[in-house]
């Protein structure tokens, strides 16, 4: 499944958190690129994702507790 990060609406986003939680959900993602991803969604610009759709429940929770707003591109 292809997840679209449209934004970060927490008042003080973990960037340290919401790196590992990319790395964690997505299937092609190491840590280096979950930082600069991170630091582009914090930048207000959307960040395309692809999560294995197993695991994708647990994805949207975790995506949810921090915050971040996204849309289910396929």
């Amino acid at each position: 499944m292809k997840l679209n990060l449209l934004s970060c609406d927490a008042q003080r986003p973990d960037r340290r958190a919401i790196a590992q939680c990319i790395v964690a959900i997505s299937l092609t993602v190491n840590e280096s690129l979950a930082n600069e991803l991170t630091d582009i969604l914090l930048e207000g610009d959307a960040v395309d994702i692809e999560v294995e759709d197993k695991d994708s429940g647990s994805a949207l929770r975790a995506l949810r507790k921090l915050a971040i707003d996204y849309e289910i591109i396929e």
